[in-house]
């Protein structure tokens, strides 16, 4: 096989093998996305004591407390002044898809 054709075929394996991480980490970067198919259902109303995307007075306190509290609320869940279903009800969601999210809600809630 000569050096060229070896060269191209390195080329194509690594770009196979990076492709699925490529496109996961795409989409736990888009909190947009995971906002607009999970978390919109309960933060765009208001229900069970969510706070609604944009609402700063809501959010507040909740940023307050650190992203790394956000997080966890969002990832485990969590009771109290309302309720929060772990990962928003969506146990398919990775833990970067949900901290995606939670960053694309406090951006735009601040």
């Amino acid at each position: 096989m000569s050096l060229k054709k070896t060269a191209k075929t390195i080329a194509m394996t690594a770009a196979l093998v990076a492709l699925p991480m490529t496109a996961s980490t795409a989409f736990a970067s888009n909190g947009e996305a995971v906002y607009n198919k999970t978390c919109k259902m309960c933060h765009a109303r208001g229900m069970a004591g969510a706070p609604k995307l944009g609402d700063a007075a809501a959010w507040k306190g909740r940023i307050g407390q650190g992203m790394d509290t956000l997080y966890t609320h969002a990832i485990k869940g969590f009771k109290g002044k309302g309720m929060m279903p772990p990962k928003g009800g969506n146990s398919k969601l990775s833990d970067d898809d949900v901290k995606a999210a939670v960053d694309y809600m406090v951006e735009h809630s601040k």
